[in-house]
């Protein structure tokens, strides 16, 4: 069951088909989305203006909406956490999903992202405005 404040028609479509286990991919607006992603999954591209979307606000949308199992971020070229992925793990502390579980974190260096993208369960891509580089995110969807 979806919740929030989300009005994007097709976004709320999509998001409306995912289901547990599916994975929604939140990628910067330097992210190959077309090649580097599920051609089975639902694209909604949020990358108006450099930094519009940005995707620490979708992250906060879509969290708000549905319950999140797992977050998978992309390493950043030193092997690190990224600033913008740093804003994410602070966006989703607190986050539970089944039996009050938190969200679960890992990571992954950029090709192997890029191959995990293209992965059967990631039945959505969100591209966002962002122009940090490594601002990537891979979701598991939860259950209540």
């Amino acid at each position: 069951m979806l919740r929030g404040p989300i009005i994007h028609p097709t976004l709320l479509e999509a998001l409306a088909r995912c289901g547990h286990g599916s994975e929604i991919v939140i990628v910067d607006a330097l992210y190959p989305s077309v090649t580097h992603v599920n051609p089975a999954a639902d694209r909604v591209e949020l990358n108006l203006t450099p930094g519009t979307v940005p995707a620490a606000t979708i992250l906060e949308l879509v969290g708000q909406s549905l319950q999140i199992e797992k977050a998978t971020y992309m390493r950043d070229a030193d092997g690190g956490v990224s600033e913008p992925v740093a804003e994410f793990q602070e966006l989703l502390e607190g986050h539970t999903h089944h039996g009050g579980d938190a969200v679960e974190w890992d990571s992954l260096e950029r090709f192997d992202f890029y191959a995990a993208a293209r992965g059967e369960d990631v039945s959505l891509v969100i591209v966002s405005g962002e122009v940090r580089p490594y601002a990537c995110l891979m979701l598991t969807v939860g259950v209540p």
